[in-house]
């Protein structure tokens, strides 16, 4: 996710693992018995920048932020459907024009009243590029959007979009460009949190210590590769928390996380070492959780900044000559399943198999296909990843694979975190191939579309490796305004179909949620962004 990431780009290899062997996917502990209150510590990774919902596009800083502030809508656990949290209702009669209420009861932690100003105030800072905020895309839709973020080299002529007005303190609407159906789905991703007034006079600040409207706040400022502590906040205007302190324990090792885990130091993590797949499900039973997830994991190229990749006959000689069934089932032993869209296969529009020979191992087609488009000068190619995750075994598998198959050379660039990788390609200094991976910011096709691949992405999204398509830019335009769900679908695999031509990115497979938790709670489960709900975790009996 950037701008996604966006949410969501994912840190971790194994994040998310479908075993070989079957197990449970319940939450519930042996004792049935619970009491409320009480104190546990969860795996997390360091977040990439300063905590604002605006401006967290990966995975790490997202989950903290999932904890500390509740949006319009909430997704389901179980079905990722849309269902209203601080929205009383979110109604439109045309797509375009929708009217938003609040329910009543909600503060933000320093007791600051939550108002449909909450939220204006909140969007228009995202919307104004002069922010640089990850999320800038997201408010793309809304009328007067490019009055605020004209492009680059240009200076905003507008202070607040022409489509946000505030009505009463209950109540505000938005205007769109055009009819967009799946804008209520939008509403649960983080860049349409709201904001108190104390950021807008130091947001830096903010940034260390959060103030959200959320069932936890901070406690005490964000301790850097260590920590960032959270406890209950009594004053939610929702279903209040069992738990009273939680400590998000910040690891760049998983296989230390997992042994800390085993040993009760920590009582969660939804991210799993490798080394841990053939053990975990015997070890944990019902305690295990595996189930699909949203994630996909790429191979991406800096096509725009590295003449190198540019031609796609190159990237696509690339992705025949990854054996994605050999890297599931040897380096993931089964926990991974290789992948044949862009999309999700969680997700409403993923077609199995719609990338075709583009994503079917033939080393052979390969490397005439190599070799007839001029091959990588120097015949080296380098992989990118971050050390902070788990990516090491499969990239160097993946690396093996070419240069056995192309005959290419192949380097490795390991990257401390995750963090310092993003922070490399979005100043467009990395020239090599990269390791990413995408989960989704909210359930729609569509959000494995524009916010990596569309050119509004280059410099305030997630659009890495610079790729621009003209046609692909109009059917995802023709796809937002369609009448029906159906005919958007259509068109937005129509937008699919040209990733899967020109191959910008080269999907590997798509994840499944692996997540491990103690005894000494209950309640614990992941949902399909790999986030964990803390609200309704208790302490067993």
């Amino acid at each position: 996710m950037r701008g996604a990431t966006q949410t969501k780009w994912l840190v971790a290899a194994t994040a998310i693992a479908l075993a070989a062997t079957a197990c449970s996917t319940s939450s519930k502990s042996s004792d049935s018995a619970s009491k409320d209150g009480g104190s546990i510590a969860v795996q997390s990774g360091e977040p990439q920048h300063g905590l604002v919902p605006q401006n967290t596009a990966e995975s790490e800083g997202s989950e903290i932020l999932y904890n500390l502030f509740s949006g319009l809508v909430k997704y389901d656990i179980q079905t990722n459907a849309p269902k209203l949290d601080m929205a009383e209702s979110i109604e439109s009669a045309d797509s375009t024009t929708w009217t938003i209420k609040l329910k009543d009861g909600y503060t933000f932690h320093n007791g600051e009243k939550v108002t449909a100003k909450s939220y204006v105030d909140a969007w228009n800072w995202g919307a104004n590029q002069d922010n640089a905020a990850e999320g800038l895309p997201f408010y793309d839709k809304i009328l007067g959007s490019e009055e605020l973020a004209p492009g680059k080299d240009k200076k905003p002529t507008a202070k607040e979009l022409k489509g946000l007005k505030v009505v009463d303190d209950k109540t505000f609407t938005v205007t769109l460009k055009s009819p967009f159906s799946q804008f209520k789905t939008m509403l649960g991703y983080n860049p349409f949190y709201p904001l108190p007034t104390a950021f807008f006079s130091d947001p830096k600040a903010f940034g260390e210590h959060p103030i959200g409207n959320g069932p936890f706040q901070m406690d005490g400022d964000w301790e850097h590769n260590k920590q960032i502590k959270v406890k209950r906040y009594d004053n939610y205007g929702g279903a209040k928390a069992h738990l009273q302190n939680v400590t998000f324990k910040i690891y760049d090792n998983l296989d230390t996380a997992y042994n800390d885990l085993r040993a009760d130091n920590i009582q969660a993590t939804n991210k799993l070492p490798i080394s841990a797949m053939s053990t975990v499900a015997s070890e944990f039973g019902d305690r295990y959780i595996n189930k699909p997830e949203s994630g996909v994991g790429y191979i991406g190229f800096p096509i725009a900044y590295n003449p190198a990749f540019q031609k796609p006959e190159i990237r696509k000689a690339i992705s025949m000559a990854i054996d994605r069934d050999s890297i599931t089932k040897t380096i993931f032993a089964g926990t991974r399943v290789p992948a044949s869209d862009f999309i999700s296969p969680l997700i409403n529009g993923y077609r199995k198999d719609a990338c075709g020979d583009a994503c079917k191992y033939d080393p052979a087609k390969a490397k005439d296909l190599f070799t007839q488009a001029g091959g990588l000068p120097n015949n080296t190619l380098e992989l990118g990843y971050n050390a902070d995750g788990g990516h090491k075994e499969w990239i160097e598998a993946v690396g093996n694979q070419l240069k056995k198959n192309l005959g290419v050379e192949v380097t490795f660039k390991p990257f401390e975190k995750f963090g310092k990788i993003l922070d490399a390609l979005q100043a467009k200094q990395y020239q090599g191939a990269f390791r990413m991976a995408w989960s989704m910011d909210y359930p729609s096709i569509e959000d494995y579309l524009r916010p990596i691949f569309s050119k509004v992405a280059i410099d305030s999204g997630s659009n890495y490796g610079g790729y621009v398509n003209d046609q692909f830019e109009t059917l995802l335009n023709q796809a937002d305004a369609a009448k029906t769900e159906d005919e958007g679908i259509k068109l937005y695999q129509q937008a699919d179909d040209i990733l899967i031509k020109d191959m910008p990115y080269i999907p590997v497979y798509t994840y499944q949620s692996s997540a491990a938790y103690s005894k000494k709670i209950k309640n614990f489960n992941t949902d399909a962004q790999m986030r964990f709900d803390l609200s309704v975790i208790e302490m067993a009996g």
